[in-house]
């Protein structure tokens, strides 16, 4: 016999009529008991639960593991800091019920940015992923600070930032009419055909800072 706190898993009614399961933590007496046997299944498995309840052992908590985070980039309000710019007109099927640009096609600005960038460059994407190449994206940030609305002309500024051997980061700088609407980053890791990591073209590695 010996105490334990228990934490799990308990019934309770839901506005259908059915049941649900909230969680639960109390401290209870433990004495070992014989397996109980049921009619359908060995003597040594503990019993079936009803219909639409499931067990949750705590006995050992799930501890999922988060990876490190790649993006470290701070990108300025200053245009001058970003030496390429990609400008786009706001479509008016990109606004939302509020009458501004939904907050994800920001991330196809971006999308577009990069590919008119690297077509800038010389090295139009088609071009890479002809070579066994993909630049996958792995984090993503996007600030709000003005919206945006439909019929702007947004000039979205691009600069390649950080560089190691297998990843890349890109900050962004979206003005209209000399105002900063969003500032934005995301992280890129080079991978082939199958989606495994592979060093990034040493013509791309130069363009960018080593990470600190």
């Amino acid at each position: 016999t010996r105490a334990a706190t228990l934490k799990g898993w308990c019934p309770r009614p839901l506005d259908d009529g059915g049941l649900g399961t909230s969680p639960v933590e109390s401290v209870a007496t433990l004495t070992p008991l014989p397996p109980i046997a049921t009619p359908d299944r060995h003597p040594g498995l503990p019993p079936r639960l009803p219909p639409g309840l499931h067990c949750v052992s705590a006995v050992e908590p799930v501890r999922s593991r988060v990876p490190t985070m790649r993006l470290d980039v701070d990108p300025s309000l200053d245009p001058a800091a970003y030496p390429f710019r990609h400008r786009i007109r706001v479509r008016f099927a990109e606004t939302d019920a509020m009458g501004i640009v939904h907050h994800s096609n920001y991330l196809l600005y971006l999308e577009e940015a990069r590919v008119a960038y690297l077509r800038e460059l010389g090295r139009p994407y088609t071009a890479l992923r002809a070579e066994g190449v993909d630049h996958a994206v792995l984090e993503c940030f996007v600030q709000y600070r003005r919206p945006l609305a439909f019929d702007d002309e947004v000039d979205v500024h691009l600069v390649l930032a950080r560089c190691s051997r297998a990843t890349f980061q890109m900050a962004y700088l979206l003005v209209v009419d000399g105002q900063p609407r969003a500032t934005a980053a995301t992280v890129h890791g080079a991978v082939n055909v199958r989606g495994r990591p592979v060093r990034l073209p040493s013509w791309l590695s130069s363009l960018g800072s080593p990470p600190d």
